[in-house]
């Protein structure tokens, strides 16, 4: 391919993007950042430009990020043993302390710095600053494998978001920044914690009445029994798949927080595969697409 051939393509994606940055200026996208590219550098790095040219194209992105695998490296150097139930970490108060530290202090950080150095202006918080997510405690039961009767499971310092003040992410956004937020929630009853971030991801998305909710994961997105990528679903198809055994395992609480999320004012919810380069900005701007969109029916 000739410079100048390669030059018109380039011009020629930007004119295919250009009705949806019409569409989207001034809205909100909310992105879940998490699975395989916290670990990955370039990764990173691809994802903090794609963050700061959104800012630049006048949508106003906000990033919730994970890191349970950080968690549980910093548990193990410490000689904290972890155990969990449907997924869920078991957090007593001593891990929910270092979930803290290493959410709201080294994850969030250099994510913070990622997004600087990509010539944006991140502003870091967790859910406890401003007040942004008030927390309550997550109930769970589980089955006795003896007696097989339901039995309420403590998780300790887990918690799901009761409420969200949208009013610091209001105000970083009317200044310019981009919010970096960490999954950790102050409860009423003055604990903190440690909050899964699809869930947080979810609940801030639906409170912003945000355009879009990414969901960033390992995989392409939601899969039929062939192995074939399902581009758009409703509540109602969510529902069919997973009565039908198509979806299962850790995709169906993906699917239940994109659900909530878009009968709950956020307009549509993706979720795609975060390893895959500019993954969100294919979905978005071009009109091929990536991933699985779910609408309210």
């Amino acid at each position: 391919m000739s410079d100048e051939t390669a030059t018109i393509a380039k011009a020629q994606v930007l004119i295919e993007a250009l009705p949806y940055f019409q569409r989207y200026a001034g809205r909100t996208f909310v992105v879940k950042y998490g699975g395989h590219a916290m670990g990955d550098p370039k990764a990173a790095r691809e994802f903090a430009n794609d963050i700061v040219l959104l800012k630049a194209v006048g949508i106003n992105p906000v990033v919730v990020h994970g890191g349970g695998p950080q968690i549980g490296a910093m548990l193990k150097k410490l000689g904290v043993e972890s155990t969990f139930v449907d997924g869920l970490r078991v957090t007593d108060k001593a891990t929910a302390e270092v979930a803290e530290m290493v959410l709201s202090g080294a994850i969030n950080k250099e994510l913070v710095g990622w997004v600087n150095q990509a010539g944006g202006k991140a502003l870091g918080i967790s859910g406890k600053d401003g007040g942004l997510v008030t927390a309550t405690k997550v109930q769970r039961t589980a089955k006795d494998p003896d007696s097989n009767i339901e039995q309420a499971v403590d998780l300790g310092f887990v918690g799901e978001p009761s409420a969200v003040d949208t009013r610091v992410i209001d105000t970083a956004v009317g200044a310019g920044m981009i919010p970096i937020v960490a999954p950790i929630g102050a409860g009423e009853d003055g604990h903190t914690y440690n909050i899964n971030a699809d869930t947080m991801a979810g609940a801030i998305a639906a409170a912003l009445g945000a355009a879009r909710l990414f969901l960033l994961t390992d995989v392409p997105g939601v899969l039929d029994k062939g192995g074939e990528l399902l581009s758009d679903l409703t509540p109602a198809d969510i529902a069919r798949l997973r009565e039908d055994g198509t979806i299962g395992g850790g995709m169906i609480p993906k699917l239940e927080t994109c659900v909530h999320a878009v009968e709950a004012g956020c307009e549509a919810a993706v979720v795609l595969d975060g390893r895959v380069p500019h993954a969100m900005l294919l979905e978005f701007f071009t009109a091929r697409g990536a991933g699985t969109l779910i609408r309210a029916g």
